[in-house]
């Protein structure tokens, strides 16, 4: 069985890396986009939106259309933050020697 100590050691490094991981995401510039281009947000670590880009090409369309495009360059975003913040955050219990069906709550 591992020492405990050891566990606490190990948890209070992977606090620290976790921190450094969190602050790391929230100065991270995510970019989703829709319709082929026709609108870009940038959205940061802490989900705000930064900047939105429409095409000019885009103002000929309708209200309803474009509407729909802002959401779903949003929604891009946010998925490739959610993507990014698993491979960022996923791996920082990987190598920590815990008891058999310990799990961490990532």
């Amino acid at each position: 069985m591992t020492d405990l100590n050891e566990i606490m050691k190990q948890a209070k490094q992977m606090q620290e890396q976790f921190q450094k991981a969190q602050k790391d995401l929230a100065n991270l510039v995510i970019e989703g986009e829709s319709g082929a281009g026709l609108v870009r947000v940038s959205m940061n670590g802490r989900h705000d939106v930064v900047k939105v880009n429409l095409s000019d090409a885009l103002m000929a369309e309708e209200k309803d259309v474009v509407e729909d495009l802002i959401a779903a360059a949003i929604n891009d975003a946010v998925h490739k933050l959610e993507e990014k913040s698993k491979e960022s955050l996923g791996g920082l219990a990987h190598g920590m020697k815990l008891p058999e069906g310990f799990k961490l709550p990532l």
